[in-house]
């Protein structure tokens, strides 16, 4: 018995390291041949957009900057006076970053996708997809990533500065000064000059752990048969891993860089906000500290960070925030020391917003860097947002679809909005339809006496399972408060249907009277003021979800099939009545 379990060993080994090494060239073969297409592609339309609309980005910023009310004049000519640095960092780091992303996908992408056919059950469908996956695909996923960034170039950034522009006036920006103007610049250069290379100097001398970390925790689940080597089909993968994880530390140096550049610049804003170039300074003091803390923490380490970590935010007892448990954040404490997500507010609040700016800018770069030395692979964080993603379109196309059969959409509204421009055009379709989505699935919800959001294909999203990223949360919680209101308003169903035509037509009154929903407007003023004010959030929310990148692509797919399922039911309807004009024919003759 001993013996034919050795011999079995034995087969297994020789068919891994067969295995991988058939992979291994045969995706190399594959990077040569299709690496060079992919990668020109998406570096030259990267580029070339970069290129072609950074006329437009300029004027479009310049002209943001004098229309909108949230900056004094002071304010604005200091930000005036910075946009050349800003906007020559912008072409530097934008057309590096996407040769970087350019050779990595074309080049890596065929090769991977070569390891990954071994998951399939049959060996000649492993064969066949050793072969072709990868190929094609790859050179099709360049053009939609070039797609993707022409799209929030050219669609995403102008509605983020239209909503700049026609944001009010705030009372959270206090009047500038004069001598604050050369105290942020100020700020800004010593916090590019001190955190470019100490966080270098910190990412370069920690790599050397994070490397043979990593490549002690392979090996030893490669020996144990644990972690990513517990499938043997999934071996040649992780062996691939091993052999690029020198790749993936080089990744997180370059990355860690790259974020310090803005890390330092955002002393600038830390001066404004608190009017103290001393506290500006503390900041990029605090920011070492920070990053070298959580590398620590990130690599097992030791605990802690013997730099100096100052405070640079003053503490008040109106300044702590709310955090997803509803426990409170210490004043003067950095984005970074505290764990939980937060919840931007729907109404103004200067501290939930400075801590949406700060966890941005702070704590998404240093999670960059925080790669887990165990290197265990954790496929629900990358999976599970594709997942609520795609849910979210299905629900768009099937909701569409109950809107044409009611007539409430119609085939002029869905080409509208293929044809729109700005935000202006095409609104019933391209807000008004992932509002009206949105509002069934809260709605849903609380018939389903769910503690989150029951997706329309059954998945739940709650606090517990919900995906572990900074982007969604700024989503969730906001959801869950409309949510809320939603539950403790207890509207009927008549106030259902009129809620459903506020989301669908916004203000447009002519479209609301001419769909028969059976709704009828509150008699109670109250009642009605609740109503229109959580559209009015409900659309906010619809419209900042359009601005995020690949939303504009897989939204006009959606509508793509909204009018093909429009045109296909036409064409059934003319079919079936030309048949009962045929039958009603043949039974008079």
């Amino acid at each position: 018995m001993a013996s034919s379990n050795n011999f079995y060993d034995g087969l297994t080994i020789l068919y891994v390291v067969f295995a991988f090494c058939s992979a291994f060239f045969v995706g190399l073969i594959k990077a040569l041949l299709v690496g060079p297409i992919a990668a020109s592609i998406l570096i030259a339309g990267n580029v070339g957009v970069i290129l072609v609309m950074f006329p437009s980005h300029v004027a479009w910023m310049v002209y943001s900057l004098l229309k909108t009310n949230r900056f004094d004049a002071l304010l604005k000519a200091a930000l005036l006076t910075t946009l050349p640095a800003l906007f020559a960092i912008w072409l530097g780091l934008s057309i590096s970053v996407s040769v970087l992303v350019g050779l990595g996908y074309g080049f890596f992408t065929p090769w991977v996708s070569t390891f990954e056919a071994f998951r399939h059950d049959t060996e000649s469908h492993k064969f066949y997809c050793c072969i072709v996956d990868g190929t094609w695909g790859t050179i099709k996923g360049s053009c939609t990533v070039v797609s993707d960034f022409a799209d929030v170039c050219y669609h995403s950034y102008p509605l983020y500065l239209k909503q700049l522009r026609d944001s009010p006036a705030s009372n959270e920006h206090r009047p500038l000064r004069f001598i604050h103007v050369p105290a942020f610049i100020i700020a800004g250069l010593v916090g590019v000059i001190v955190d470019i290379p100490l966080f270098t100097a910190i990412a370069v001398i920690k790599s050397p752990y994070m490397l043979f970390k990593g490549w002690f925790r392979l090996i030893h689940d490669l020996i144990s048969r644990e972690g990513p080597f517990l499938e043997t089909a999934c071996i040649p993968i992780a062996g691939l891993t091993i052999l690029l994880w020198p790749l993936v530390v080089v990744g997180c140096v370059l990355t860690t860089i790259l974020s310090s550049i803005f890390i330092g610049l955002y002393a600038s804003v830390v001066v404004y906000q608190e009017r103290s170039f001393r506290r500006g300074i503390a900041y990029v003091i605090a920011m070492v500290a920070e990053f070298d803390e959580y590398t620590n923490d990130g690599l097992y380490l030791k605990e802690g960070t013997f730099l100096p970590k100052p405070h640079y935010r003053k503490k008040a007892s109106n300044s702590s925030e709310l955090s997803v448990g509803g426990t409170r954040r210490k004043a003067g404490s950095t984005p970074a020391e505290s764990s939980a997500m937060f919840m931007p507010s729907l109404a103004p609040s200067r501290s939930v917003r400075e801590t949406i700016q700060e966890v941005k800018v702070v704590q998404v770069h240093i999670s960059v860097f925080r790669i887990n030395s165990e290197v265990k692979f954790n496929i629900l964080n990358l999976v599970f947002p594709l997942q609520i993603w795609g849910s979210v379109m299905k629900a768009c196309e099937t909701r569409g679809k109950e809107l044409l059969d009611a007539g409430a959409i119609t085939v002029a509204d869905l080409n509208e909005s293929l044809k729109a421009k700005n935000a202006n055009e095409g609104t019933i379709v391209s807000v008004g339809l992932p509002c009206y989505s949105l509002l069934q699935t809260l709605l849903n919800s609380i018939k389903a006496g769910s503690d989150g959001f029951v997706l329309v294909d059954g998945v739940e999203i709650t606090h517990l399972n919900r995906p572990n990223d900074k982007l969604f949360d700024w989503f969730f919680h906001p959801l869950m408060v409309v949510k809320e209101q939603l539950r403790v308003i207890k509207l009927d169903e008549d106030e259902e249907k009129f809620l459903h035509k506020v989301v669908l037509y916004g203000n447009d009154t002519q479209r609301m009277e001419s769909w028969e929903n059976g709704s009828c407007v509150p008699n109670q003023p109250l009642r009605a003021a609740q109503i229109q004010g959580i559209s009015r959030r409900m659309i906010g929310m619809a419209r900042s979800v359009s601005i995020l990148p690949t939303h504009r692509r897989r939204f006009r797919q959606v509508v793509k099939t909204l009018i093909t399922y429009s045109t296909d039911k036409e064409g059934t309807v003319k079919s079936n009545s030309i048949r009962s004009v045929a039958s009603i024919g043949d039974h008079v003759v």
